[in-house]
């Protein structure tokens, strides 16, 4: 680090020195000195340049560099017509700096698209930061799950949050129903949250499919043009995607392949909620949410038993387990734990006290 400042200063001092003793606009009657100090701003300002330089990755340089090179070339071609028309020297040095700018910024935007890894060669050990894009659903943002996951370490690399999904939040946040205000408000919150993370790239882009009116149908469109996924948990979303071509990761499914696993055989406890939907069916549920259809536990709701799993159904909606009620065990189980609690909590007997004979006095007889 020191190097380098040292060799900013004195590349500094040369540009001042140079100035001072070539004074390139004598003249016009400018002095040395005024020369000098020109020089230094230019220093000054090359430098700030080239640090901010260093933060852009080789992908923005590279498509801002051929950007610039097509807008100088296009410039080109156009000046030879208008000099034609006009030789008005202004007008061809506007049109070289338009077209330089455009090309220039319009090629780093783009040039986050470019897959330098196919190059081979010095780009082969270039990461294509393309794949590692994740589009954000209004869905997943209003949830607000995504934003743990975030903070748990498992998401990396960029979060793409299209212009018209903040548009769509937007409108949920300024809605005259009370619900659905708190809900986009919730994920406007949701999305400060994740832009103060460290370890995340949040980046929004400004793409939109004025052609296409459905959203869902826009983040395909652009998750195609990325080549990335969609983070939703939008079921609809989903399948369409996967229509497609797109892939997709689903918050739902995500915390389905995180739930407990249940084996058939095994011994659950449960509190009966409601009644099912077959005769003598009992359903309850588990902390996760995950339904358990019970068989032959109608009359035991509002009650905590014991079942045997007897199946486990895995849907795209979630899990569902199923098990069985029996009355023998449950009936044998309550005996036991009822006698343990009668001998646990029947106070100790007193002892009897025993019989008490009475004696009467005895007769003295005395003789004379």
């Amino acid at each position: 680090m020191l190097d380098l400042i040292v060799v900013r200063t004195i590349f500094v001092l040369v540009l001042v020195c140079a100035a001072w003793a070539l004074a390139p606009f004598e003249q016009y009657g400018l002095s040395r000195w005024l020369a000098a100090v020109g020089g230094l701003l230019l220093g000054i300002g090359i430098i700030l340049f080239e640090i901010r330089l260093e933060k852009v990755s080789l992908k923005r340089l590279i498509g801002a560099a051929f950007g610039s090179v097509l807008g100088i070339i296009g410039a080109f071609l156009m000046s030879l017509v208008l000099a034609r028309a006009t030789r008005e020297p202004f007008l061809q040095v506007c049109l070289l700096l338009l077209m330089t700018y455009v090309g220039l910024i319009v090629g780093a935007k783009k040039g986050d698209m470019l897959n330098l890894a196919a190059l081979g060669g010095i780009f082969g050990g270039e990461k294509s930061s393309k794949k590692s894009f994740k589009i954000l659903d209004t869905s997943v943002i209003i949830d607000g799950r995504i934003a743990d996951i975030a903070e748990t370490g498992f998401l990396d690399g960029v979060l793409v949050i299209p212009q018209f999904v903040l548009r769509e939040l937007q409108l949920v946040a300024d809605s005259a129903d009370s619900m659905k205000r708190n809900r986009g408000r919730r994920g406007l919150d949701i999305l400060q949250r994740i832009q103060k993370m460290a370890h995340l790239t949040v980046q929004i882009v400004e793409e939109d499919f004025p052609q296409v009116r459905e959203v869902d149908m826009k983040l395909i469109e652009l998750a195609k043009i990325y080549d990335c996924k969609i983070i939703t948990n939008d079921f609809n979303l989903n399948k369409v995607a996967q229509l497609h071509g797109v892939e997709v990761l689903n918050i739902n499914e995500l915390a389905n392949s995180l739930k407990p696993i249940v084996l058939p055989g095994e011994t659950m406890r449960v509190f009966i909620l409601k009644e099912g939907k077959e005769y003598n069916q009992g359903v309850a549920y588990l902390d996760d949410g995950t339904m358990v259809v019970v068989d032959n536990a109608r009359k035991m709701i509002s009650k905590t038993i014991d079942i045997a799993v007897t199946s486990v159904l895995q849907t795209t909606a979630g899990k569902m387990i199923f098990g069985k009620f029996d009355d023998r065990v449950h009936a044998a189980t309550a005996g036991a734990e009822r006698s343990g609690t009668e001998r646990h909590d029947r106070p100790p007997r007193k002892p009897e006290p025993a019989p008490v004979t009475s004696v009467g006095p005895e007769k003295t007889t005395i003789e004379s």
